[in-house]
């Protein structure tokens, strides 16, 4: 073959503006979004009786939007979102919000980039929680949590008053992940469908995780490689792509009846 190899970059940039023309976003009203993210959640086996929370930051400032509390992920509707202020007052809608929620306030005022707020109780990372291991990215398809999933080694007890808030924004810092010990994971993304993607991949992740130490010490990814697949990964069609997938997978599998 006597074609020059050509940098990765050029590769790298093609595929991007590829996905851009090609990878068509899906406008959806917020709260169908926040419903089809639910219904993602339980499709992946996430449902955590009502210990699970989302959120979505809201066009009134100090003022959220999240599933009126009392509900599970897999009977979330466009209707069942409420949106409260910062002292979790209802403003729109009927019902209240899940009081352990009180933490987002405190995320969303420490990070102006942030969109939307996932938070669980799911199987395999609170199993990670419950042994205080922080993720080792030792695989591809852990790659979009590199360097980007921070650990709270303490847990500060049921999140429903500020000091809680305080503790947890505190050690998510700028990153997109965190594994609260003896808790959970929160995500933090720039939308709706970044936040459910970085769920879905860290339940993965820590699957993976417990699986491969059945064979011994993790190996980890190499940095540069690893921050490369984190950029890659996280493209915008990419993580809109995969969303409006794992949303036409719920309806096929009866779990929604929303429009794709």
């Amino acid at each position: 073959m006597n074609q020059a190899l050509r940098a990765k970059e050029y590769f790298d940039d093609r595929a991007t503006r590829e996905m851009a023309q090609h990878l068509k976003e899906t406008a959806r009203p917020l709260n169908e979004t926040l419903a089809y993210a639910c219904r993602i959640l339980a499709m992946t086996g996430q449902e955590a009786g009502l210990a699970g929370q989302i959120s979505a930051r809201s066009e009134r400032p100090d003022a959220y939007w999240t599933l009126r509390f009392g509900l599970g992920f897999d009977e979330a509707t466009p209707t069942d979102f409420i949106e409260v202020d910062r002292d979790l007052n209802t403003l729109t809608g009927d019902g209240m919000a899940n009081p352990a929620t009180r933490f987002h306030l405190w995320v969303y005022e420490a990070r102006p980039d942030v969109q939307s707020l996932i938070h669980t109780h799911s199987p395999w990372a609170s199993a990670l929680a419950a042994a205080r291991q922080p993720l080792v990215i030792a695989h591809m398809d852990m790659t979009p949590l590199h360097d980007d999933c921070a650990f709270l080694a303490d847990w500060p007890g049921v999140p429903i008053a500020d000091q809680e808030g305080v503790i947890i924004s505190g050690a998510l810092g700028q990153k997109k992940a965190i594994i609260l010990a003896n808790h959970g994971y929160l995500t933090a993304g720039q939308s709706i469908e970044e936040a459910t993607y970085l769920s879905v991949y860290l339940e993965r992740a820590a699957r993976m995780q417990i699986r491969a130490q059945a064979f011994g010490p993790l190996q980890p990814v190499d940095g540069v490689l690893a921050k490369e697949a984190h950029d890659y990964l996280l493209k915008r069609s990419i993580v809109n792509a995969t969303f409006s997938y794992w949303a036409r997978q719920t309806v096929q599998q009866g779990m929604s009846s929303f429009t794709v």
